[in-house]
């Protein structure tokens, strides 16, 4: 009888008191994580590995992405008149924007033929306060000439573009210069002569606008416009590359006439017409020249005088 009543009490104190749970545990554990991955996404197999390997062969094939300088910014040229004149000296364009019952003038009209003769200008129709909202309230006459940003060229693409050519580098680097139409005037200079292209900084210095793309003649779309963070950096990579650097002061110990140095790859620099170099970069230059001017002038254009020293190494190259 004692047997059977402990045998009874242990049952019965089995289904008594608080009972000790898992937490979830075992509930969350009994849950499915998913759908199997494919064997080739399992870290450690053999389809994972081959696959791996596949990618990696891919990525070799695959060619490198191309040199490319950064990019400007997009611009607004304005006015009937300036819009004219924009498309009639070939400055790239998106989109014209034409106001909304807009007077149709000879100048209108003009513009409107030039715009769909190019036939890649978009034209577009807008009421005068978007217009004036896009200009921040410039007197646009019912006429907007959107430009696209200008593609900068990378430094290195100017030294494949003499060794595409079997050709001594011929640059031309500005330091200083920050009127965009003598920019232009360079450009032209640069390309009338023979050149690979020009240099510019970015802070405080001219950049590829439409005013640049307007004394440029239409040479822009052809000689290559490049622009650094660092124009001393980019001139000591010159260097390395093997090219001279020399730069043009009032005040240096050569002559255009003199140096022989300009016979070779070279990079000449020009300052800007009131402070002419920069301390930094007149050091890193090779050599400073100077242009004799039997008239007694102070000084001279920076075009102007880009155009006299690149005259100068053609005339020597040929």
């Amino acid at each position: 009888m004692a047997g059977n009543s402990q045998r009874r009490n242990r049952r019965t104190s089995n289904k008594k008191g608080a009972q000790v749970g898992s937490g979830g545990k075992r509930r969350r554990g009994l849950e499915g994580k998913g759908p199997t991955p494919p064997a080739s996404a399992r870290k450690g197999h053999k389809k994972n590995r081959v696959a791996n390997a596949q990618a990696k062969q891919a990525a070799a094939r695959r060619p490198a992405p191309r040199r490319g300088g950064v990019k400007g910014t997009s611009e607004m040229v304005v006015g009937r008149n300036p819009v004219y004149e924009a498309l009639r000296d070939g400055v790239p364009a998106v989109t014209l924007y034409v106001q909304q019952y807009i007077d149709n003038d000879e100048r209108v009209r003009d513009v409107l033929k030039l715009a769909g003769d190019r036939g890649t200008i978009n034209l577009m129709e807008a009421p005068r306060p978007e217009l004036d909202r896009m200009t921040n309230g410039l007197n646009h006459q019912g006429l907007v000439l959107q430009v696209p940003p200008y593609e900068y060229a990378h430094p290195e693409d100017l030294l494949a573009a003499a060794d595409d050519n079997h050709e001594d580098p011929l640059i031309v680097a500005l330091d200083g210069v920050t009127d965009p139409r003598n920019l232009g005037a360079i450009v032209r200079s640069v390309s009338a002569f023979g050149g690979h292209g020009v240099v510019v900084p970015e802070r405080r210095a001219a950049g590829m606008t439409a005013g640049a793309w307007k004394s440029s003649a239409g040479t822009a779309a052809r000689t290559p416009v490049s622009r650094v963070t660092n124009l001393t950096r980019a001139l000591e990579g010159y260097q390395k590359a093997g090219l001279t650097v020399v730069g043009l002061a009032a005040d240096g110990e050569h002559t255009v006439e003199d140096l022989e140095e300009l016979d070779g790859p070279v990079v000449i620099v020009i300052g800007s017409e009131g402070k002419g170099l920069g301390r930094l970069v007149g050091e890193t230059c090779d050599y400073r020249v100077r242009i004799s001017m039997p008239g007694g002038a102070e000084s001279l254009n920076a075009g102007v005088a880009a155009g006299i020293v690149l005259y100068e190494v053609a005339r020597r190259r040929a």
